[in-house]
């Protein structure tokens, strides 16, 4: 995509993916109702950016893969 360039190394999106997963899950193991919604969405965002590769807020602080500031 040319909207955005990666700002998270391979290790670091691996471990996005597996800790938003498990956040999701463990939303719906421990939580109900509405709070188990919101939590499994923030683990479900949270993989997302892994997958992509990219950050928003590590963006906006400056946290990137080749970024000299």
């Amino acid at each position: 995509m040319a909207f955005y360039r990666k700002n998270i190394g391979g290790w670091h999106q691996a471990v996005r993916v597996a800790s938003g997963i498990a956040m999701a899950i463990a939303a719906f193991v421990y939580l109900t109702g509405a709070p188990a919604w919101l939590v499994a969405f923030g683990g479900a965002g949270f993989a997302l950016t892994g997958l992509v590769g990219y950050c928003p807020m590590c963006a906006m602080a400056g946290i990137g893969r080749g970024d000299v500031s």
